[in-house]
């Protein structure tokens, strides 16, 4: 059930996609904002619900096989938006889109994240499936399992070499790009997700973890969001 939920998101999303493009080409700034929000909510969606696979046997390994089978997914069907406010920060440091377009685009993966977030408690409180049973009434399943302090060093640490690999792989061919991403990815959550939960995207941690950062702002914002910009900026700077 969990599998086909996430197969209709995508489809759903694909289609939305394909609408915008037909109807609103010639509206640039709605286009960009619809296409990065419908984007945006596919991934959302579909990390809230392989968050609930996490425990399925057998352990890490069914969870790892479909966090790669996804994110191979999502890197072939989501061709040219970015869905993480530190991926946006590139383009605008490096002049190629406008602080306005930019500030367009992140705002789009914000309000994504919310309806996804209300989405996925939707059809948690629908109860279709084992994973689903009490899933929307719980609070603030932290996913911080260590110190702040490691942690923030963590997400930093996995920012800069996530956003890295984006860019030495820009002159792969794109067919293999996808697969080697999301091999990263894999790695990433397989090493830092026990502590972390490996996200280094803003918009998706605050998908997941909303009301954690209802509890802790601080703390969370820190952690999940400055951090990875941080790590987003350092490695800008440097490379």
């Amino acid at each position: 059930s969990s599998l086909l939920l996430m197969s209709g998101v995508v489809v759903a999303v694909g289609l939305c996609r394909r609408l915008t493009r037909r109807r609103l080409r010639s509206h640039p700034r709605l286009f960009a904002f619809l296409v990065e929000m419908f984007s945006t909510f596919q991934i959302c969606a579909c990390t809230n619900e392989l968050s609930l696979l996490g425990n399925v046997e057998p352990k890490p390994h069914t969870a790892l096989t479909l966090t790669y089978g996804f994110t191979v997914l999502h890197g072939l069907t989501l061709a040219g938006s970015t869905c993480n406010p530190c991926g946006t920060l590139q383009p605008m440091w490096g002049g190629g889109t406008s602080l306005r377009m930019g500030g367009l685009k992140i705002a789009a993966q914000f309000v994504a994240a919310v309806i996804a977030r209300v989405f996925m408690h939707f059809i948690w409180s629908l109860e279709m499936t084992e994973p689903h049973f009490g899933a929307f009434s719980q609070g603030c399943s932290s996913p911080m399992q260590t110190t702040e302090m490691q942690a923030f060093c963590i997400e930093l640490l996995f920012s800069v070499v996530f956003q890295l690999a984006v860019l030495r792989a820009e002159s792969v061919n794109p067919k293999y790009r996808v697969h080697l991403i999301a091999l990263l990815i894999t790695m990433l959550v397989y090493a830092g997700g026990n502590l972390t939960g490996a996200i280094f995207n803003p918009a998706l941690a605050f998908s997941l973890h909303a009301d954690c950062f209802y509890d802790k702002f601080l703390s969370y914002s820190l952690v999940y969001w400055i951090a990875p910009a941080l790590g987003k900026f350092l490695m800008l700077y440097v490379f």
